[in-house]
């Protein structure tokens, strides 16, 4: 979010977080300011409404890049989307808005060159494939506006949706049940459609280590933030707090065998 701001030299601040994720109540945006507010791991139902009840709708825009099955809110500003957090799309976006916008007039013409990470997952092992995803992730840089490609439009149109939320729902809510217990981020306050995937965090310094020689990939979320962070806050939310995928490739065999592995790991 933070390179288009830079190349259109536009001024932009922080804000604090609470413990359950919500925006501090000391914010007070002036007329001419808008607040992104995150959905976080697609379990902020509950904030979002929070937050619009506090702050002007009209200056809030929501990302919900990890809430693809989260409905747009009309009353904000804008919502926006990240299909390819989701699925097996090379780029893209979805933006939602009342306001009156200028489209541009050019699709974007390199969604093939940025296929070829996804097609090595599909027939090779998925580390064959990082630094084709490297490149590609380096080939977004560019931040000028383009309409979606026609690839990406017509991979979007094959995917059953709905299996996929009742897939990753079930995933979530199987692990949940097996370690609420030991999840020291609570998710009781929390409301969600369908999660990006199972936050669970942990004292387990070995733990991360130990799930990626098992072959769980689990990304590394606002590495960037660690220097504009709080150590305690930052530690938790970077280093501690392990993004579990609840994908739809995966079912109960897969989460049972996560859960398996995280309590070998002690």
């Amino acid at each position: 979010m933070l390179l288009p701001l830079k190349q259109e030299g536009i001024e932009y601040g922080w804000y604090d977080l609470d413990e359950g994720l919500n925006i501090e109540s000391n914010l007070n945006p002036k007329e001419n300011e808008w607040i992104l507010y995150v959905n976080y791991f697609g379990i902020c139902e509950r904030n979002v409404k929070r937050i619009l009840t506090i702050f002007p709708a009209c200056q809030v825009i929501l990302d919900y890049s990890q809430a693809y099955f989260s409905p747009p809110i009309k009353e904000a500003l804008a919502t926006i989307y990240s299909p390819r957090k989701f699925f097996g799309v090379p780029d893209g976006g979805l933006l939602f808005t009342g306001s009156s916008i200028t489209l541009p007039d050019e699709h974007d013409e390199n969604s093939i060159g940025r296929m070829l990470h996804l097609l090595k997952r599909l027939s090779e092992e998925p580390e064959v494939g990082y630094s084709d995803y490297q490149t590609s992730e380096t080939s977004l840089e560019i931040c000028s506006p383009l309409k979606m490609s026609k690839l990406t439009e017509r991979l979007l149109r094959t995917i059953d949706y709905d299996r996929n939320r009742k897939k990753r729902n079930n995933n979530f809510l199987f692990l949940h049940e097996h370690l609420k217990d030991t999840n020291l981020f609570s998710l009781d306050n929390f409301k969600h459609q369908s999660p990006l995937c199972y936050p669970y965090l942990t004292n387990n310094t070995k733990l991360r280590e130990h799930l990626i020689s098992k072959r769980i990939f689990l990304p590394i979320y606002w590495s960037d933030a660690i220097e504009r962070l709080d150590p305690n806050w930052g530690n938790m939310m970077v280093e501690r707090l392990l993004p579990i995928p609840i994908d739809h490739r995966y079912g109960k065999f897969e989460m049972e065998h996560i859960v398996r592995l995280i309590f070998e790991c002690t």
